[in-house]
């Protein structure tokens, strides 16, 4: 008798939704694994709720953003899809025979030398709809007076983009180009410029040892239906760049069809591109939380301080937005020690959770999730009088619109950090990271290791 409730239970479970799984729920979008170059999305990693906690009022914050999307980067473009184009144009394969390649026969390469590093249509668009969405997020805070930019056209044009979303005018707000020198020290948007410690090329030994480990299938099943064209790693490694890209200049791309690259392999690019940015400007680099701290400590010195504490009136907002480059965010994350794959461990082996020879799934390291067009850093400053809390002011780290948890500072409403504590916990971070002159070793006069540009 203990056995004839069963099918009962069953069918009660299939009509509550509880067992919905069948064999073909499996969905994968290879535009959420794209790294640097995927369009604007917001993973939800962890899947905690963005909204203010219960109680809690956000009163000031800050904005670190990546421009929006572009044309191609230069690297992407010179070292892979340019070669693969110039070696589709010269080659006698007729693709109309070839299936899962036809669409080739007809392909043209949507991206132009002059349109390189240029900002495209839907990359405006998407920059001004940020701005809709943080002037709705915080829309009982002041419009800003100023937003600040690296000089660099594609992000000087986010920011203009994104000022028409965020103001009435956008013509109100000054948008202020902060210099993209090579000799400024910490006080500028672009500090790992100014680094000579820092390396451009540091992770690409590591990337191309794995780049040729997850590409072997493809090669293989290409090479077989198309010989003659002799498809190489890099080749294959262009098809997911320009997934990427002619996805944001044309809306989709035919070189994103799963029948082309399997899920695992989109999921090697995106590792490929996580070993390269963990080596480059993540926890694998010896100067990336050096570079990334000045923005952190700046910012949250800026939201601390009141109005009677300001000394120039240009400080007195609400909310502050700054514009940068893919390099800088990363360097932010690791100053702030998010997404740390071995932040909980206890031991002190980074690089040995990035192996070069197969995925770390468990990794929390995914360049998708924090590098993707228009990523987003957001510090918030919050007044909160919650149940089971000191009525106090606490602060909270955003990435992509998911709320993070500081490491050793998280005990307030929804994983902040209080206020009276966050004095303390930064300057335990200086000392892990290191001061930006003494860890960057500049050798140019007048460095300094201070943001200073909220304040003149």
């Amino acid at each position: 008798m203990y056995y004839s409730s069963l099918p009962l239970l069953s069918l009660a479970l299939c009509a509550s939704g509880a067992l919905s799984h069948t064999p073909n729920s499996y969905n994968f979008d290879p535009l959420h694994h794209l790294a640097g170059s995927a369009p604007p999305f917001n993973p939800q990693d962890p899947p905690l709720d963005p909204s203010p906690p219960q109680g809690c009022n956000v009163t000031r914050a800050a904005y670190l953003v990546r421009h929006a999307a572009i044309y191609a980067n230069d690297f992407d473009y010179e070292s892979f899809i340019e070669p693969f184009v110039q070696k589709l144009s010269n080659t006698t394969v007729d693709w109309t025979k070839v299936p899962v390649l036809s669409f080739l026969s007809s392909w043209k390469n949507p991206i132009t030398d002059a349109e390189q590093e240029m900002l495209t249509r839907a990359g405006k668009l998407e920059a001004t709809k940020l701005g809709v969405d943080v002037a709705q997020r915080y829309w009982s805070l002041r419009t800003p007076k100023k937003i600040w930019t690296s000089t660099a056209e594609r992000t000087v044009k986010s920011a203009k983009a994104f000022d028409t979303g965020i103001a009435d005018d956008g013509s109100d707000i000054e948008v202020v180009q902060v210099y993209e020198g090579e000799k400024e020290g910490a006080n500028s948007l672009t500090p790992y410029e100014s680094c000579p410690a820092y390396s451009g090329s540091a992770g690409t030994k590591q990337a191309t040892a794995f780049l040729k480990v997850y590409t072997k299938p493809a090669i293989g099943r290409f090479n077989a239906a198309a010989p003659v064209f002799n498809f190489s790693a890099t080749d294959v490694y262009a098809m997911s760049l320009l997934c990427g890209y002619e996805t944001v200049i044309r809306g989709s791309s035919p070189f994103c069809n799963l029948e082309l690259l399997t899920p695992n392999e989109w999921l090697g690019f995106e590792y490929t591109n996580d070993l390269m940015y963990h080596y480059n400007i993540g926890y694998g680099s010896p100067v990336s939380g050096a570079i990334g701290f000045p923005w952190v400590n700046a910012t949250f010195n800026t939201l601390a301080a009141t109005q009677n504490n300001m000394s120039n009136a240009t400080t007195d907002q609400d909310l502050y937005i700054s514009f940068t480059h893919r390099e800088l965010p990363p360097t932010v994350l690791v100053a702030l020690d998010l997404f740390n794959n071995s932040a909980f461990s206890g031991a002190n082996n980074i690089n040995g959770t990035m192996p070069t020879n197969a995925i770390n799934h468990r990794r929390a390291w995914k360049s998708s999730h924090i590098l993707p067009f228009l990523t987003n850093i957001a510090i918030e400053k919050m007044d909160c009088n919650s149940f089971g809390f000191d009525a106090a002011t606490y602060y909270r780290v955003l990435v992509n619109n998911a709320p993070q948890s500081l490491n050793g500072c998280s005990d307030g409403p929804g994983e902040s950090c209080k206020a009276s504590d966050i004095g303390s916990w930064l300057n335990a971070r200086a000392e892990v990271v290191g001061e930006y002159g003494a860890v960057c070793m500049t050798d140019y006069k007048n460095s300094t290791n201070v943001l200073g540009i909220y304040s003149s």
